[in-house]
């Protein structure tokens, strides 16, 4: 199984990355850009034929580990 993992920031918290990342599209003339929030995407392939315990074990690992879920969202899928 492949579990495909996206992390980010919560809205309430500032990011400095972004914003930088930002104000270079803007001054590479992509003015359209009106905010930019980065964020992490991890792959991880599983040595699991039993979807349930693929989850429970990817959840724990993006709450042990993965994401700091103080400041950070996560999702993820299981394929």
């Amino acid at each position: 199984m492949m579990a495909r993992i996206y992390i980010t920031l919560k809205p309430a918290v500032l990011d400095p990355q972004g914003k930088a990342v930002q104000s270079a599209l803007q001054t590479l003339g992509f003015g359209t850009v009106q905010d930019v929030r980065v964020g992490k995407y991890i792959e991880l392939r599983l040595n699991s034929t039993d979807r349930e315990e693929a989850n429970a074990d990817v959840k724990k690992m993006c709450e042990k580990l993965l994401a700091n879920t103080v400041i950070e969202s996560y999702r993820y899928d299981i394929e």
